[in-house]
């Protein structure tokens, strides 16, 4: 059986002001979150679909960029290092980094690459359809050269470094391995976001966060219930080398497994009744009771990144954890990709409910 989480409201919410000031890389697939907003009241003669009369553009970082955005919206001091093409969606996304105060200077363009855009068409506060332009080869081996370059530079003056992997091409297993490595002899502590194509590449991390889904894929099978969960993350500490695996469940909560801890710990998801905003907007209904989720895009990155600055923090990977599913309960209040802020999360510490 998993442990029962004690939560100590008061300790976490000592640990917010402690998050300012941590110098925090972010590595990974950086992505541009383009959002057309507009109204629709009728379909289209032409087939079965809703016509969207356009109103309003918005764009904001997502993937790796995403976590980025967390990280800074938190106080940290974030340089970013990916790599995106020399269009106009890559100047859209540096823009982006430059304005949410993130260093862009490990943002390396490559001429024959294409930024990566998950346009989303929004009627109503319900998306209609997303579109997606993106490549996946692997970086030319001068671009990945650089970047490595650039990363290293930087490694002696991080306090952690994030990789996010997306899986469009940037990380390899050489590549990876390069970089945990180079990591290791630094003492930098390394938290990961792996993709189920590649089970080596991420050995000696501090730790690595996923989903329940993607936990099964690493085991090769589904996660029906808690011992499920905890077999499949000790599994996961032998085959990564590292020191936790973070599972994130959704409305289950999620499930920490440290080495050299005898049991799994569960975290239950937060309380929050969410009803429906704009991106980045909070949505929650403090007169209600229960939980109902209304957007999770992103809230994997807000878990990675909150766990990751906590722990550089100073924190125990419990208590990193229990912050974690609080402000993942945040973001899944908000439409889209959003980040979350001090006072949002030390509110709500305030009101959680186990």
């Amino acid at each position: 059986m998993p442990s029962k989480i004690k939560t100590n409201a008061g300790r976490l919410k000592r640990l917010i002001p402690r998050l300012r000031g941590k110098r925090i890389g972010v590595l990974g697939d950086l992505m541009l979150d383009r959002y057309l907003w507009g109204t629709a009241s009728r379909l289209s003669p032409e087939a079965a679909v809703p016509v969207v009369d356009f109103v309003e553009q918005s764009e904001c970082l997502g993937g790796a960029g995403n976590v980025a955005a967390n990280l800074s919206a938190l106080g940290a001091r974030v340089d970013c290092f990916g790599a995106i093409g020399n269009d106009e969606p890559g100047a859209a996304l540096r823009k982006c980094l430059r304005d949410a105060g993130i260093v862009d200077k490990g943002a390396l363009a490559d001429q024959r690459r294409v930024t990566t855009v998950k346009t989303r068409i929004i009627a109503r506060h319900q998306q209609v359809v997303r579109v997606d332009r993106e490549r996946r080869e692997p970086l030319r081996p001068e671009t990945e050269e650089r970047l490595l370059r650039a990363l290293f530079t930087a490694l002696k003056h991080l306090n952690t470094l994030v990789l996010s992997d997306y899986d469009k091409g940037l990380v390899t297993d050489n590549f990876a391995e390069r970089v945990l490595s180079a990591c290791h002899q630094l003492r930098v502590a390394v938290f990961v976001k792996p993709k189920t194509s590649r089970l080596y590449a991420y050995r000696g991390a501090r730790a690595i966060v996923c989903n329940a889904k993607e936990a099964g894929f690493f085991v090769t099978r589904s996660l029906g219930d808690e011992k499920s969960v905890e077999e499949a993350g000790r599994a996961m500490l032998a085959r990564f080398g590292c020191s936790a695996v973070l599972i994130t469940r959704g409305e289950k909560g999620m499930s920490l497994v440290e080495e050299g801890s005898p049991r799994a710990l569960h975290i239950p998801a937060t309380g929050f009744e969410v009803t429906y905003a704009r991106v980045g907007q909070l949505g929650i209904d403090h007169t209600a009771s229960g939980r109902q989720v209304f957007d999770v895009t992103g809230a994997g990155d807000t878990v990675l990144s909150v766990l990751a600055l906590a722990s550089a923090a100073g924190a125990s990977l419990p208590d990193a954890a229990i912050l974690a599913n609080t402000a993942a309960g945040v973001a899944v209040g908000k439409l889209g990709t959003a980040t979350v802020t001090p006072e949002e999360l030390t509110r709500a510490l305030h009101e959680i409910r186990h």
